[in-house]
């Protein structure tokens, strides 16, 4: 079998995969969102791959079909509210598909123009709808958050001290410290290894009772760092907290930031797309000021992992801190951004593709109608948590509901079991996590735009059998229970 298939091969292979993805398109995904499998099961399904007698193509996509379905969770279904992963939207699918078949190469723009003008121009979009002066407006898609916000890092210290590219850490007079809030990415204290800061780098500050920066005790680290002859050189504030979806006082820290010279990043992975939103701009004032944003198409926006994007307002510092000059590049073209002089990655596909050909047939109003959906569903599922005795312990304004029980039948440390309970199900998927001072809390948020009120109002069923399993283990269910029905 060579890796050119025949005519006749080829298209029975395009139709199987065309009716897989289809059915997943047009309807509910059937089986458990979480089949929960185990090493051994999933390494024995694998040992029927013997790469020394290959399979004929049909029976290969049929295996890797088998398992994708059987061996992986499912953020596609709609009773899926666990964590920021989105069902993609059907343009985005097509699009990951032309570029695989294309395989533009995106490190010079003369390798790939179309794509990479795609991006700028989207990347100009977003800086100005977040405030950015249009003039200033740069940026680059990335693999994920992470390494936008490791880019963000690297621009501060290139800002802070020209030299930081050829020099390194030795530029710098004194040791520098970047804070962020104590529920802020841990990939911003990974980004801060990768850098040479090391974990005593990146300062962890306390946050308040809605589990946002403490805007004074970010003035007090900040004091005390100085006095330690250490150098403050970086604020993160947070949009959308993993755990709990805080998002940060930006005015005040942004404030903070200018009082003390320190350049003002905004991880905006999760809550960052709010902004196509009239109604919740007011949560992210003072993103404007940032020096630069992190925001991923990947959550919010519907689009497959991973598409984060980095936007700065100083134009230039994206080359200046990565570009090297090679003897085997293209040269650069006049106007035009050169990706690998532009970001950490070198050769790397064309990432924005799938965001561009959604944003292309959907638009601003569409995608800002899908978004304003997601947190209606959202609303209702508070709504009805209240409704049945428990108790929300965040601000769910940017789409992250935490939750306990407030009957008291259910004590905090028994939450991990009852979401595993909600999971077993079949019909749902939910998580905990740790949030504040390290209480724990079931944790939902929507990101699959065709999750609709049935569903919600079937995790609410869910979870109240799994409270009364949980709160009584030894008796059984009333028979009634799961055909209760919520008004619409």
């Amino acid at each position: 079998m060579s890796l050119r298939l025949s005519e006749g091969e080829r298209l029975r292979a395009w139709a199987f995969v065309r009716d897989v993805i289809l059915g997943r398109l047009e309807r509910d995904p059937s089986g458990p969102i979480d089949p929960r499998p185990v090493p051994s099961e999933v390494r024995a399904f694998l040992a029927r791959f013997d790469f020394d007698a290959p399979l004929e193509p049909e029976e290969a996509l049929r295996l890797v079909v088998e398992g994708l379905e059987r061996f992986h969770v499912h953020p596609d279904h709609p009773g899926y509210v666990g964590r920021f992963n989105p069902a993609p939207s059907d343009m985005s699918i097509l699009a990951d598909s032309l570029v695989a078949a294309f395989n533009p190469q995106l490190a010079a723009w003369s390798y790939g123009a179309f794509a990479i003008e795609a991006e700028q121009r989207l990347i100009r979009e977003f800086g100005h709808r977040f405030g950015f002066p249009a003039a200033s407006i740069e940026g680059t898609f990335a693999s994920g958050g992470a390494e936008a916000n490791h880019t963000a890092v690297l621009l501060a210290l290139t800002h802070g001290a020209p030299g930081f590219p050829v020099r390194g850490l030795a530029e710098l007079p004194a040791r520098p410290v970047i804070y962020v809030a104590s529920e802020g990415h841990h990939s911003v204290r990974k980004a801060g290894r990768l850098s040479g800061l090391g974990d005593d780098g990146v300062v962890a500050i306390p946050v308040d009772d809605r589990f946002r920066m403490s805007v004074d005790a970010l003035r007090e680290a900040i004091a005390a760092d100085t006095a330690r002859g250490r150098l403050p050189l970086a604020v993160v504030a947070t949009a959308g907290t993993t755990g709990s979806g805080a998002v940060d006082p930006i005015a005040a820290v942004a404030d903070v930031a200018a009082d003390h010279g320190l350049w003002l990043h905004v991880d905006a992975a999760w809550a960052g797309p709010l902004i196509l939103l009239e109604e919740k701009r007011a949560l992210l004032a003072g993103i404007e000021r940032a020096d630069s944003i992190t925001f991923d198409a990947h959550k919010m926006l519907a689009v497959p992992m991973g598409a984060g994007i980095l936007v700065t307002r100083h134009r230039g510092l994206l080359r200046r801190t990565f570009a090297i000059d090679t003897g085997y590049m293209p040269p650069d073209a006049a106007d035009a951004v050169e990706p690998y002089a532009h970001s950490m990655q070198w050769t790397r596909r064309a990432i924005g593709m799938k965001l561009f050909l959604t944003l292309a047939v959907a638009g601003w109003r569409g995608y800002a109608e899908t978004i304003r959906r997601q947190l209606a569903m959202l609303d209702r599922l508070v709504a009805g948590l209240l409704a049945d005795g428990w108790r929300v312990v965040n601000d769910p304004a940017a789409g992250v509901a935490c939750f306990v029980d407030g009957t008291g039948a259910v004590p905090d440390d028994r939450l991990p079991a009852l979401a595993a309970k909600v999971i077993e199900s079949g019909d749902a998927w939910i998580t905990h996590a740790r949030i504040g001072a390290g209480r724990t809390v079931l944790r939902a948020c929507i990101t699959n735009h065709r999750t609709r009120e049935e569903h919600v109002d079937r995790l609410l069923e869910v979870l109240g059998r799994a409270r009364d399993t949980e709160s009584r283990p030894e008796s059984a269910v009333p028979a009634g229970h799961a055909q209760r029905q919520r008004g619409i």
